[in-house]
């Protein structure tokens, strides 16, 4: 028995692994883990897998960094953790300070949580707490985008709009207005993605102006819905956005845990809309993919709607064991100063110019219906037919047989459902960036001549966050 075969057989005996039906594992092998190195992982068995998808998108500067590793055991030596309620240390007020720099102008406070999940159900409280605060008590509801993905806890499942991960809890869910998303591969034909984004926004203007006294905050994935199938559009839906909540006296919530810290080609998504949200959430990168911490950057005035009398019971009353925790600040901290220090998003321009030439290729091909980008995030959508975007049965798993096909060739390539994309480490290289388009297209052509037949369920879910 392989060292690989070992492990997977203790892990099966007692894991119970997320987004994942276990009864795969009969059929689709486990890979444990047992090194990683720059922009590889290397199984027991000595297999390396170059990680195309930065270990669900949070791992921008390789594995085994030497100089996040060094920060954490230097930050080890002196306070492991300390809870931050009535205590402080000195790696929080740092990063805070560092993060308060770097976001848009406006957001001066910052509150900590420890994953992306929680940080969203924090900008929901916040939002909500804060007009009950201030005498608006109706103010209660939220504004959504169809097709989004804000987490999995039962408020961030509330905003999203992915049916597989929140059909089955509906009774568990708030109420919230859901709006056609601004998504670009639904444009009409000839129509550019800002047009489109334009004219979808009548639509969110509409629900702004009939419910607005309902409305505690819109919640959107700015420029990117990414568990909805790495979908785009265009940075002026989010001005508009920006405007409208102004208008109508709603709080506008800026999900960038996915792709904030350079993903889009800017630090922060919204700089290239000019806009500051109300809440920006940030997590998965802010570590560098070390440690679990979300932060919620907030402004002054809704800071002080919570400032007064403890008798008064306005205070955030929110927390979590680990929140703040020095080890995850001292990884944030290394992260922020590599991308300061290396000019990353300089660097990073080069890398999604040849991302961008690596897989163009895959216009042409009978069963793409679009390969798209935003700064370093590629997206190719499989299709029955390219020309009338006939989508896959969500059940011939298409997508899975590119990722099986990714693993037999060296690459970590974990599509949604019949989307194949990659969302790098920042660490790649060009020629890697090559090998992975040679590995897609070598998948895709395989998953799409497949002959697959399947009894179709009806009412399903189209769109996946596993392996096909």
């Amino acid at each position: 028995m392989s060292l690989n075969d070992s492990w997977m057989q203790r892990d099966l005996s007692v894991l119970w692994h997320p987004c994942t039906q276990m009864k795969d594992h009969e059929q689709l092998p486990l890979i444990p883990i047992r090194r990683g190195e720059g922009v590889w992982l290397e199984d027991f068995d000595g297999k390396r897998y170059l990680d195309a998808v930065s270990s669900w998108w949070v791992n921008v500067f390789g594995h085994a960094n030497p100089r996040i590793n060094q920060r954490i055991k230097d930050q080890l030596d002196q306070l492991e953790h300390v809870m931050l309620a009535g205590f402080s240390h000195q790696p929080v007020v740092e990063l805070s300070e560092r993060l308060v720099n770097i976001t848009p102008a406006g957001l001066d406070r910052v509150f900590y949580t420890d994953n992306g999940s929680t940080g969203i159900e924090v900008a929901l409280k916040m939002s909500f707490h804060y007009w009950r605060n201030i005498g608006r008590p109706g103010k209660q509801r939220f504004v959504t985008l169809t097709n989004s993905y804000h987490g999995e806890t039962v408020a961030a499942m509330s905003v999203g709009d992915v049916a597989l991960f929140t059909d089955t809890y509906k009774p568990l869910l708030l109420d919230t207005f859901k709006v056609p998303s601004p998504d670009c591969y639904l444009r009409p034909e000839g129509v550019s993605w800002e047009d489109h984004s334009r004219t979808m926004f009548a639509h969110m203007e509409q629900t702004l102006a009939e419910h607005h006294d309902d409305i505690a905050a819109v919640i959107v994935e700015p420029l990117i819905q990414g568990a909805g199938g790495m979908r785009m559009y265009h940075p002026i839906y989010l001005k508009l956005l920006r405007e409208a909540c102004d208008r109508y006296e709603v709080h506008l919530i800026h999900d960038e845990i996915a792709v904030g810290f350079g993903r889009t080609g800017t630090m922060f998504a919204c700089e290239q809309a000019g806009i500051t949200p109300d809440f920006l959430c940030l997590s998965k990168a802010l570590t560098g993919g070390y440690l679990p911490m979300a932060a919620v950057l907030t402004t002054d005035k809704l800071y002080q709607a919570f400032y007064d009398d403890y008798s008064t019971l306005r205070a955030f009353l929110h927390s979590h064991t680990y929140t703040g925790n020095p080890l995850a600040c001292a990884a944030a901290l290394a992260t922020l100063d590599i991308f300061e220090q290396d000019n990353i998003l300089e660097a990073n321009k080069v890398l999604a110019t040849r991302m961008a030439k690596a897989t163009a290729h895959l216009s042409d091909h009978p069963n793409v219906a679009e390969v798209r980008q935003t700064g370093m995030a590629v997206a190719i959508e499989m299709v029955q037919h390219n020309a009338s975007k006939t989508p896959y049965p969500w059940q011939e798993r298409r997508g899975l047989k590119v990722y099986q096909h990714a693993l037999q060739r060296g690459a970590l390539l974990r599509p949604l459902g019949s989307v194949v994309y990659f969302l790098p480490p920042y660490t790649i290289t060009e020629e890697q960036i090559d090998f992975l388009a040679d590995v897609a297209t070598e998948g895709i052509d395989i998953a799409t001549r497949a002959a697959i037949s399947v009894a179709l369920a009806p009412g399903a879910p189209s769109t996946f966050h596993d392996p096909g």
